[in-house]
């Protein structure tokens, strides 16, 4: 008969707590009056033991104050117990809302995920790789990693061992065959812009983009394309910057809105670079100019704020997450693993800021 913890175990805890050590596995594990292997089951796979055994494990971490060190097991462990996760840009609330779903589903399937951020800024304030985190992430052997957005020289990710899955979400794993993407149709997604501003009668449509990476120029290619494909050809204006600021966005609206040939419509690259072309915009109209349509892209939080009102394509945030959880949670050949894209249809999501129409001329 098991005799109730509370009880007969209480003087054991005790003689513990009084050491002033962290509590170890073989504490709960005698507290308990269970094996170690059970209580590290408890931890790692809590569906495969009994809803009896598994409360008499948890009670007894509760009195001595025990708490499971992932990355302690990780490093003992021959397949890691933590799923990795490097985020590109910590300011970017579309990667936050990946990052936040993410963790969420992986709880769900009782999984631990360890976030840290892949970036910094050098002397110039360039965003660059660190190369330390990435390092540190690498030699505490995780299970799995998660790539949110897009990081330079990413092909260091494979030193990770080939059995470790890698799952790029939101942006395409340059120079990193290996890795398992998902992401929304970012062809579609501008494609599904130009088709709305086209058919409030906008023609003269610039479009705002960053520089470097290969989500920018899929898009910025996308724009190009289908003004082209509309018979739009000597319409396509692109500003470009280096980074997706509010200030270089609102330096880059200034010089489109100063040109021969001022769009009545812009396309951004994303909600945070059209936070900072509609305040040029607002000051263009307060000085005379006639109104701008305006559209981001990712439709983060930002964009449904009603003193915003951005119209912005929606990747499916949390599709892209579950999926991205259930590839880094799910065991597969490795075969099956290599260089998969999986592209999900974006939607455009309409309000006030390109709601805007121009006339036709006949």
């Amino acid at each position: 008969m098991n005799v109730p913890i509370d009880t007969a175990l209480r003087p054991v805890a005790a003689k513990m707590n009084k050491k002033g050590k962290r509590p170890t596995i073989r504490d709960v594990a005698a507290l308990a009056g269970v094996s170690k292997s059970l209580v590290s089951l408890v931890y790692s796979s809590p569906e495969v033991v009994s809803e009896h055994r598994k409360e008499r494990v948890l009670e007894a971490a509760a009195k001595l104050g025990f708490s499971p060190n992932f990355l302690a097991r990780s490093l003992a462990a021959e397949t890691g117990t933590f799923v990795g996760i490097l985020v590109a840009d910590l300011h970017n609330p579309l990667f936050a809302e990946i990052v936040d779903f993410v963790r969420a589903e992986l709880e769900a399937k009782g999984q631990y995920g360890f976030m840290t951020s892949a970036m910094l800024s050098n002397s110039d304030g360039d965003q660059v790789l660190d190369r330390r985190t990435v390092s540190a992430l690498i030699d505490l052997r995780p299970k799995s990693v998660l790539v949110v957005g897009s990081i330079p020289d990413m092909h260091e990710l494979a030193a990770l061992p080939e059995n470790v899955q890698i799952v790029v979400a939101g942006a395409i794993a340059e120079g990193l065959n290996r890795a398992s993407t998902v992401r929304a149709d970012d062809a579609k997604g501008i494609s599904l812009i130009l088709d709305h501003l086209i058919a409030n009668g906008h023609s003269n449509v610039g479009y705002i983009s960053v520089k470097s990476g290969q989500v920018s120029k899929i898009r910025r290619d996308a724009y190009t394309n289908s003004m082209k494909k509309n018979g739009l050809a000597q319409f396509v204006q692109v500003q470009e910057q280096s980074m997706d600021s509010e200030k270089e966005s609102y330096e880059s609206a200034l010089q489109m809105l100063k040109g021969k040939t001022i769009p009545s419509a812009i396309i951004c690259f994303n909600d945070l670079v059209a936070i900072g072309v509609q305040q040029a915009v607002n000051e263009h109209i307060a000085k005379g100019g006639k109104p701008v349509a305006l559209v981001g892209y990712d439709n983060t939080y930002l964009a449904d704020l009603k003193q915003i009102s951005l119209t912005s394509v929606d990747h499916g945030t949390l599709e892209i997450a579950k999926k991205a959880a259930e590839l880094l949670t799910t065991e597969v050949t490795l075969a099956a693993k290599l260089g998969i894209t999986h592209l999900l249809e974006p939607k455009l999501i309409v309000r006030n800021s390109s709601t805007l129409k121009v006339k036709v001329k006949k």
